[in-house]
């Protein structure tokens, strides 16, 4: 199977969705798509042989870190996973002098963790592709794999409408904004007015949606948000490194649970709908919390319906990270 892509995305790093234009975005996951494809018919290729990728994560992490570590094996490359105890990253050496270590060693760089300025100050100091995994401020990778699933479900991306539900200024919603406003998408930010994003990304993000014919709308009643919403998004309530507003959270957040009473307020059947949620959710009796407190952000009924495709959401970050890894470091396929 053939694969190209635009060889304006060798050698660049992903620190926000801004950092690539709206046609390279999407030329990312349509090589995702297509990674996926050959990978179903049982191919392993060789696009990263002999490359090596560090892994920095300062969080922990499930999905980003075995979708990072699946993607590079697969295409002949090689991983190296460092802790935040494993290497003096912010303790006893600098950002800057870590990654012009690091990049003289590796190939590429995926950071997860807290400071957006760390994830920036690897990418300019190493001299090789940064790419953020995570960080409080956005998670670029997370919306990659939202937009591909949105896509297979539909066919298109378009003139459909997202709404997301919950904690709107946090780093899913933030990218899972911009994203929407780069490929036409529609985007309903359904949050309270103590959780609005913030006024400065919100206005970037609608002269982009303008300039794809979408809009942006951020919306306090949940009820009014959804309606018409072709895909339902929520997130946790409270965020790593925010666990001592958990209570607050939960009081603020309770009216913005994505259940079966908030989805039938779509108008849509449930053959129209899709259910997304960047995961681990809180939707059931199987932790030690929702023992406690039931179910959070969204209900085990919509968590489990057909319409949830939330484990093809996780199986594409393995995809899309894939495709940011070989669209970085290899050429085009002819």
């Amino acid at each position: 199977m053939s694969l190209t892509w635009k060889p304006t995305l060798k050698g660049r790093s992903l620190l926000t969705l801004l950092d690539f234009s709206d046609e390279e975005m999407l030329d990312v996951i349509n090589l995702a798509v297509a990674l996926k494809a050959r990978r179903r018919q049982g191919t392993r290729g060789n696009l990263l042989a002999r490359r090596q990728i560090a892994l920095i994560f300062e969080k922990s992490s499930t999905r980003t870190r075995c979708a990072a570590s699946v993607a590079v094996r697969d295409e002949g490359g090689q991983a190296e996973y460092l802790a935040r105890g494993d290497i003096h990253l912010g303790a006893k050496e600098s950002v800057a002098d870590t990654g012009r270590v690091l990049g003289r060693m590796f190939d590429g760089i995926l950071f997860r963790g807290f400071s957006q300025q760390t994830v920036e100050g690897l990418a300019k100091h190493s001299g090789v592709p940064v790419w953020n995994g995570l960080t409080d401020a956005f998670h670029p990778t997370q919306a990659l794999a939202d937009l591909m699933t949105i896509k297979e479900r539909f066919g298109r991306l378009r003139g459909l409408t997202v709404a997301y539900v919950g904690d709107g200024r946090n780093n899913v919603a933030n990218s899972l904004m911009l994203a929407c406003a780069k490929a036409g998408v529609n985007f309903v930010n359904c949050t309270p007015g103590e959780l609005t994003p913030d006024v400065e990304l919100v206005e970037r993000g609608r002269a982009i949606a303008g300039g794809n014919g979408a809009t942006i709308r951020i919306e306090q009643d949940p009820h009014a948000g959804v309606r018409g919403a072709q895909v339902l998004y929520t997130d946790v309530w409270t965020s790593m490194g925010e666990e001592a507003q958990q209570e607050q959270r939960m009081k603020l957040l309770r009216p913005y649970q994505v259940n079966r009473r908030l989805v039938k307020e779509t108008g849509l059947s449930d053959d129209q709908l899709v259910f997304l949620h960047c995961l681990p959710a809180f939707h059931d009796n199987q932790t030690a919390l929702t023992r406690e407190i039931g179910a959070m952000e969204v209900s085990d009924e919509v968590f489990e319906a057909s319409f949830s495709k939330v484990f093809d959401q996780a199986e594409n970050r393995m995809h899309t990270i894939k495709a940011l890894f070989v669209s970085a470091l290899a050429d085009p396929e002819q």
